[in-house]
């Protein structure tokens, strides 16, 4: 029995030696061409499934995982392969490129959460959870999320388009849970403070032309962001939601005041929001735009009512921020020289319809109550609107959809010139009563606008790093240049990374205006200036 009992245990040690020595031949393996096969392969087979309803690709890397587990190195091999394979895809998508995905940002993020759903799936099914691999793959999405400096504001763009009004085939949940994946990626994000400032802007457009979805998703959506980045990062967007809501209150004080008074402001139904300075992507000073008569004197009314209950605010019009619905009537094709008209208008008669338009295609469209035809320098003069803006409001006007053409432009051609001569479209005729104008609006910023975006991020955060600079300085009252600057970073980090070069130059700021000062035995070290 006992002689027995040695055998096996002999079988059983040159078994454990065979199998160490066999294991241990597999880590050439790994780092070269076999893992990265299946890999590979994963992209193309990871939805076909094989009998039993398990993957054969996960399977296979679920026993590639268990082998090298047994083996000194073996997983760290294994790991370092992976994110080999998962950086040269991400860099692939997020690289620029002439492919439409690439520029296309609802396509540039959809590519980015596929490839994270691949890679939880491997995580989850063939790696048991690693947490090794966990922080691989995490660390490995940070590091190609933002070698694009666009991620932040097409990750905004991405949450726009899925909290929009009119996003069909998906259900409220199912778009719950592509907002809970887009915060994984978020999570990732390097410059949060863009994000913030493009989602600002996103956010104002969707609640003040009333495209949002529901109350309760975006609401959500700033539940999330608050949860990841805390109250201060979402301060402004809540001020938002406030301000509508006040809004809401003070109109129907006012509706109340013009019954009172036995006004109809010249039938003008008037709806006005007051948006707080700061919270809103509104610009300083109001762009420049000559609303016609009727309309501004309305707002004269409601903001002499709004003054004498507020007494001390101002109040500024931001007309690229509104919207009106026009009564408009079209008459049919009209004569000239003599021409027969090619519409009857006895038969068809006038044909009425609600144009809904922004204030700025309001101010256009209106110039042709009193002039049947309007040049577009003439146009300008009499609007003063921008020219990149009045050129946008143009092409939407009259090179639309054809069902959206309310002008007609001579030449007929897409470019607009200051000699081209605009007119209405009295043969206009759409099924629908009300009828909306879209906007020519480019997915994403222009190269100048983003270029303006992030000089005024740039401004930002200088103010935001002197403010952790003064705070830090009051607590510790003196502190070596490298260490505050290791604090000042980890304080800053949530939002974005500051380099130590312009923390440097926001120290010298400091000291210049006397918050801070260098010690006579030691310029490396400050002292806070009370």
């Amino acid at each position: 029995m006992q002689r027995t009992l040695l055998q096996v245990l002999d079988v059983r040690m040159i078994a454990g030696v065979f199998f160490r020595t066999a294991i241990k031949s597999l880590r050439p393996i790994v780092k070269s061409t076999s893992l990265l096969t299946v890999l590979y392969n994963a992209r193309s087979n990871v939805r076909t499934a094989v009998s039993g309803g398990v993957l054969s690709v996960f399977a296979d890397l679920a026993c590639m995982y268990k082998l090298l587990k047994r083996v000194d190195g073996g997983l760290e091999a294994m790991s370092q392969c992976v994110s080999s394979y998962l950086r040269e895809q991400g860099k692939a998508l997020v690289t620029e490129s002439e492919d439409v995905d690439t520029k296309n940002p609802i396509n540039y993020v959809q590519n980015l959460l596929d490839l994270k759903d691949r890679f939880d799936h491997f995580l989850h099914e063939s790696f048991g959870d690693d947490m090794k691999f966990k922080q691989v793959i995490s660390s490995d999405f940070e590091y190609f999320l933002n070698l694009n400096l666009k991620s932040p504001e097409y990750l905004s763009l991405f949450i726009d388009d899925k909290l929009k009004k009119g996003v069909k085939g998906l259900t409220e949940q199912e778009v719950e849970l592509v907002l809970d994946k887009t915060m994984v990626l978020f999570r990732f994000l390097q410059e949060k403070d863009v994000f913030e400032r493009y989602y600002k802007q996103h956010l104002a457009k969707r609640l003040l032309l009333n495209k949002s979805v529901s109350d309760d998703s975006e609401k959500n959506m700033i539940s999330k962001l608050k949860t990841e980045c805390g109250c201060q990062f979402t301060s402004k967007l809540e001020g938002m939601f406030k301000d509508m809501t006040v809004s809401n209150t003070t109109m129907e004080e006012f509706k109340n005041h013009i019954q009172a008074m036995g006004s109809n402001l010249s039938g003008v139904d008037l709806y006005v929001r007051v948006l707080t300075t700061g919270f809103w992507p509104t610009q300083a000073s109001s762009p420049k735009c000559t609303i016609p008569t009727t309309p501004r004197q309305a707002f004269e009314i409601f903001k002499r009512f709004y003054l004498a209950k507020h007494s001390g605010r101002q109040l500024t019009l931001q007309p690229q921020l509104g919207s009106a619905d026009l009564n408009a009537t079209f008459f049919g094709s009209k004569k000239e020289d003599g021409a027969t008209s090619t519409l009857n208008k006895t038969s068809s008669g006038p044909r009425k319809h609600i144009i809904q338009v922004s204030t700025y295609q309001m101010c256009i469209l209106m110039l042709f109550n009193q002039r049947d035809k309007l040049s577009y320098e003439e146009i300008q003069t009499e609007t003063d609107i921008g020219e990149k803006d009045l050129i946008r409001m143009l092409q939407s006007l009259a090179l639309g959809k054809l069902t959206q053409r309310i002008l007609v432009k001579e030449p007929k051609c897409k470019e607009i010139e200051p000699t081209h001569i605009f007119s209405v479209n009295d043969q206009f005729t759409s099924k629908l009563h009300r009828v909306k104008i879209q906007a020519v609006v480019a997915k994403g910023e222009s190269d100048p606008e983003r270029k303006e975006t992030r000089c005024k991020v740039d401004e930002d955060r200088k103010h935001e790093i002197e403010a952790a600079i003064v705070r830090i300085m009051k607590a510790r009252k003196r502190m070596q240049h490298n260490v505050l600057v290791t604090e000042v970073t980890q304080q800053l980090k949530s939002r974005f990374l500051p380099s130590p070069v312009i923390i440097k130059k926001r120290i010298e700021g400091l000291i210049e205006r006397e918050y801070l000062a260098r010690t006579p035995e030691d310029r490396k070290v400050y002292t806070y200036v009370a």
